[in-house]
């Protein structure tokens, strides 16, 4: 099953990003070459530019505060497990220590580095990270690979409060939506959102031997969802066909 999600506020959109990124510089960083730990680099710069957001810190730390309450409403609910409520709640004190410690911006001790920061200035540019225009990176990539990764490392962990909070955020906010099978006539899906409840993500699971792709739009009143044909050759077009897929509302 591919798994498709939306983000119904900036917010969460964000979130998604930095998850993105953040996955995708833990695989750069495991791997041994040159080439992949230059793109490790420029994953951190992304995270950067993605993390300057001024109230991006505050958000999460609100939202850490929220999920805190939310967990203790459920103490003495005998269908909740206290050791387990207890675990949840504890990771969620660790990381609003954690990421409430760090001074600034996620990141702004690395804009220390000038090294660092005069190949973040080239990477934006095409071609901009050749040996002559930086010699000094174009020698670090040839440093051997445990002594690059270490580095990586040490640059990345900077970013590690803020990575643990937002995977630890969005997993409680997944763990609070209940799948449901839902049906689309002739490929197309309007469903109405139940008032009193603003939802944060949608997520939509179909079987990819369908050869669809979903285009999915929603408010706080609705959500709708549009399958299309993906071509050979990369185009999307409309499909007329009734499908099933599993669909999944967060709040």
């Amino acid at each position: 099953m591919i798994l498709y999600e939306y983000p119904f506020n900036e917010r969460i959109r964000t979130y998604l990003r930095l998850e993105h990124l953040f996955r995708r510089l833990g695989e750069l960083i495991a791997r041994s070459h040159a080439l992949d730990h230059h793109f490790a680099l420029t994953t951190i710069f992304e995270i950067m530019d993605v993390a300057a957001r001024a109230d991006l810190k505050s958000d999460v730390l609100k939202d850490i505060e929220k999920q805190k309450h939310v967990l203790d409403g459920y103490r003495g609910n005998p269908a909740i497990s206290e050791a387990a409520l207890d675990a949840v709640v504890a990771q969620l004190d660790r990381c609003f220590s954690t990421l409430n410690a760090q001074i600034g911006k996620t990141g702004q001790t690395l804009t220390e580095n000038e090294w660092l920061m005069s190949i973040r200035s080239r990477s934006g540019i095409p071609g901009g990270t050749c040996g002559f225009d930086l010699p000094s990176y174009y020698a670090w990539q040839h440093r051997p690979a445990t002594e690059r990764q270490q580095a990586l490392e040490g640059w990345a962990s900077t970013l590690a409060p803020l990575a643990e909070s937002i995977y630890l955020l969005l997993k409680l906010l997944r763990d609070a939506g209940v799948p449901q099978k839902v049906a689309a006539e002739r490929g197309q899906l309007q469903q109405n959102l139940p008032q009193g409840r603003t939802f944060q993500l949608l997520r939509l699971r179909i079987d990819p031997a369908l050869g669809l792709v979903p285009e999915i739009s929603g408010n706080r009143l609705m959500v709708s969802v549009r399958l299309m044909h993906q071509l050979p050759e990369g185009p999307l077009q409309a499909s007329s066909e009734d499908a099933v897929f599993e669909l999944t509302l967060c709040a």
